[in-house]
Order: structure tokens, then C-alpha cells, then sequence
């Protein structure tokens, strides 16, 4: 039974050209969803063909790795990896939650009245026991890429090649990128929006401001022209900030078309729910072009999931750039932990894997000078790290641009060599998956080799 859309995703991915080997199944017959290993430290969800997959992630889990036979040109697999791929990527594995409870409708109807100290210990009490969660990886989650990078490593044994030409992931060679954003809850963080500017400035980082339509504060128009005339970003976050965009599918697309209509006014192109509350099967109510509430692991938000990739990927024809990163509320005020360690550590885990590390700073809440001094902290290490490291400090729509411009483009052979066709192309470089005994490198023709870890 071949596997077209393997074939299909892997091009996808890596935008090279196609493999020669044939991909298939070891049977016909999947049952029922759950849990699996692929190796020892990959945990995946979704059907095998091969086996039974576990009911629940906490029991023990089958290693299908294991089951992988590769032989003549042919690699056979126990489970279909863009069934996969789209199962996280869409949190299929966590389709059992329902984010609109009575409790949650009744607590968004009083939030406003609640002390902050008494929200922020109800969420702590929400959230006790997320330590235990085996599944998504915290505090990054890379299934789905090394899922990729497993795959790339089986098609070139079964096909005996060494190296594969692709379309490096960001434009000119850059190892990974970072996107900074913020989004406005209230009037206090939209009065210290021209601050933080200047804060972000100061560091040479443009951001993306996501502003409230309806119901939180007035926008002046002349300040989005002043966000607009300094080099930064307008997006619109949710519609009015209830908790309960998501909550009927009929009322969020009323919602939605007033969306729709105020990104066209502010000339925004990319959204953002409030609380990372989302239903990627509704996305085609919107007509903007990105969205960026797909969180990576979403131990700590009020809804949990994770797409587990951090590298933007499609839903329909609207880009998901993930939040791949620790929310400012969730590092201050859930894990009171002051410090930069854990965006650090999340930061260095991403760019190992040259993806995106994405972040959200609510201006409502580095007011504080303990939480500005800590952002501070944050802007002076990406400052540091981004040039030596060669790191993309990218504003989200600049992210959304690139990435559909490279869904878009070719490797063609001319001669001897490779070439990029199609727009944008002055900005690709063309890198090569080496084969290097179980390993898979990232190289140039003119620089060291990336190890995939």
C-alpha cells in the first residue's frame, strides 16, 4: 500500500526533490487511535497498522521503531506519518477536552471583579499536577520535526544516498529564528505601548502588537500609524477577550467576519485568541493570513494541547506560527520564577533544532519594574546571542511571507548543481541532509555541518 502523502509531506517539509524510494505499509488494517514510540524518546499519537497503540499516555508504550523494514528501494511502516503529522500538529490526542464548561463561562462572566491575586491562585489550583504530563514534552516539544528527520534518514538508507538537496528552512542561511510579540489586554498596557517600543528599540528588535477590537479600550488611529511609521506590527488578538470566541460555532462566526473586518482596517494580517483558546476545524471563517495560538506545550494554558513542531506549518490556507515559548503571565505569576532560565533553556532547544522560537510579552504586565527588569534581561540575551549565532530576529508577517514563499518553490538540477526556482528565491540557499552512519547532518556546500539531534 504506498504512502503518496508521505512522499507528498516530506517534499512539503524540506522542499527537495522527490526520493527515490518507495514508502508503504506493513499492513491494511488500522485500529483505534492512542499512544506509541518511535525510538526511545519520541512519544506519538494516532493509528498503527501494527500492534495496538496504548489508551492512555501514562501506560507503557509500544516502540514501533522496531517494526520499521527497509529493503530494496522500499521502506515499509507500521503507521502512516502524515496521518501523524496531522494528528499533532491539529492536537487530535486532545480532542476529548472541552474548553466551555459552566465553570469557565461563569468564571469569564466575573473575571473582571476578581482581585488579580485571587485569579492567579485559582489558575495555580487549575493547573496543579502538570509536572506529571508526559505528553507533550515539556518545556519544548519537536515530535513532529524529528518525526521528519527520521523519515528523511529511512528514505536515503532504502534508496542508498548519502546526501539530498533542499531549501533551507529560513532565508539566507539563518540557523533559526525568534518573533517577539505582545499582546494588549487592557488600557494600562495599551498607555505603555510607546515604552515598550522604545524598550524593544533600544535593543534593535521589532515586534507585533495584537490589540483588542471590541470592548477593551479605544485605539487611536494615530497611534497604530505611529506603531506603523516605527517598523512594528498591528494583528488582532480575539474579538473582545471573553474566553468565549470558541465557545458556538454559529457566534464565532459572527465574531469572526467582525474580525475579518477589522484586520482589513488596521491592515492586519495575522490573529491571535485570547488565552490560546482555539478550533483549528473553523479557521476557514477567517480571511486573514496567519494565526498564532497553536501553542507547542500547552501544560500551563488554559487550554492544554500542543502542536508539537516548532516550525510553522499550514492549516488549510491560513500559516500557524506557534507560540513556542512561555507566556510572561504563565513564567511570573503561575511559576513565579523571575528569572530568564526557562525561556533560555526553551531558546536553546529550538535553535538546536533550527526552528522558531516565538514569545508573548503582555505590556499590561512588565509594568511592573521586577517583570520589565526581567524582560529586559531576555531582549539583552537575544541581542547577544543573534548575530555569532545567526539567528533571524523576524517580525511574524515577515515569517508568514518567507514561509509561503518556500511552499512555493522548486529545486531544479542544472548541470551538476541545484538551483532554486520561484518567488523569493534570492533569499534561499540550498543545504543538503547528509547521511552520517545513524545520524543525520545539515550542511552547505561552504560551511560546517548542522548535527540533528
Amino acid at each position: 500500500m504506498p504512502l503518496l502523502t508521505l512522499s507528498d509531506s516530506l517534499v512539503d517539509h524540506f522542499r527537495c526533490a522527490e526520493l527515490p524510494v518507495s514508502f508503504g505499509l506493513l499492513g491494511e488494517h488500522f485500529g483505534t487511535p492512542g499512544y506509541f514510540r518511535f525510538g526511545q524518546d519520541t512519544i506519538c499519537y494516532g493509528r498503527s497498522c501494527v500492534g495496538s497503540p496504548a489508551s492512555h499516555v501514562n501506560s507503557p508504550l509500544p516502540d514501533l521503531s522496531a517494526e520499521v523494514q527497509v529493503q530494496n528501494s522500499t521502506c515499509l511502516l507500521p503507521f502512516d506519518p502524515a496521518e501523524i503529522i496531522e494528528d499533532l500538529r491539529r492536537e487530535r490526542y486532545a480532542s476529548g477536552y472541552r474548553p466551555h464548561t459552566r465553570a469557565k463561562r461563569a468564571y469569564y462572566l466575573i473575571r473582571s471583579w476578581l482581585p488579580f491575586a485571587l485569579r492567579k491562585l485559582l489558575k495555580r489550583i487549575v493547573h496543579r499536577g502538570w509536572k506529571q504530563k508526559r505528553f507533550p514534552s515539556w518545556p519544548v516539544d519537536r515530535t513532529v520535526d524529528k518525526l521528519f528527520e527520521e523519515l528523511m534518514l529511512l528514505g536515503m538508507k532504502a534508496s542508498s544516498m548519502e546526501r539530498v538537496p533542499f531549501i533551507w528552512f529560513w532565508p539566507k542561511g539563518y540557523s533559526g529564528c525568534v518573533v517577539m510579540t505582545h499582546d494588549v489586554e487592557a488600557s494600562a498596557g495599551l498607555n505603555f505601548c510607546p515604552q515598550l517600543m522604545d524598550l524593544d528599540d533600544s535593543y534593535g528588535i521589532k515586534s507585533s502588537f495584537q490589540f483588542v477590537p471590541e470592548g477593551r479600550y479605544a485605539i487611536p488611529e494615530e497611534f497604530l500609524a505611529e506603531i506603523r511609521i516605527r517598523g512594528f506590527e498591528i494583528n488582532v488578538h480575539d474579538w473582545n477577550h471573553d474566553g468565549l470566541l470558541f465557545a458556538d460555532h454559529s457566534v464565532f462566526r459572527e465574531r469572526a467576519e467582525k474580525v475579518n473586518l477589522f484586520a482589513r482596517s488596521w491592515g492586519a494580517q495575522g490573529f491571535r485568541a485570547g488565552a490560546l483558546y482555539r478550533n483549528t476545524d473553523w479557521y476557514d471563517a477567517f480571511t486573514l493570513s496567519y494565526d498564532m495560538s497553536v501553542p507547542n506545550v500547552g501544560h500551563l494554558d488554559p487550554q492544554p494541547g500542543g502542536c508539537c513542531t516548532v516550525m510553522p506549518y499550514f492549516i488549510g490556507r491560513m500559516l500557524e506560527i506557534p507560540t513556542t515559548t512561555t507566556q510572561d503571565y504563565t513564567l511570573f505569576h503561575l511559576l513565579g520564577d523571575y528569572s530568564i532560565d526557562l525561556w533560555q533553556r526553551q531558546l536553546d532547544l529550538i535553535l538546536e533544532g533550527n526552528g522558531l522560537a516565538s514569545f508573548i510579552v503582555h505590556p499590561d504586565y512588565i509594568i511592573e519594574p521586577r517583570a520589565r527588569t526581567t524582560y529586559t534581561k531576555l531582549l539583552e540575551h537575544l541581542s547577544r546571542i543573534a548575530e555569532p549565532q545567526n539567528v533571524w530576529m523576524a517580525l511574524p508577517k515577515e515569517v508568514n511571507q518567507w514561509w509561503r514563499n518556500r511552499s512555493q518553490m522548486r529545486l531544479v538540477q542544472k548541470g551538476s548543481g541545484w538551483e532554486i526556482e520561484g518567488l523569493g528565491k534570492e533569499q534561499a540557499r540550498v543545504a543538503f541532509a547528509t547521511l552520517d552512519g545513524n545520524d543525520l547532518l545539515y550542511t552547505f556546500d561552504a560551511h560546517p555541518a548542522v548535527t540533528v539531534s
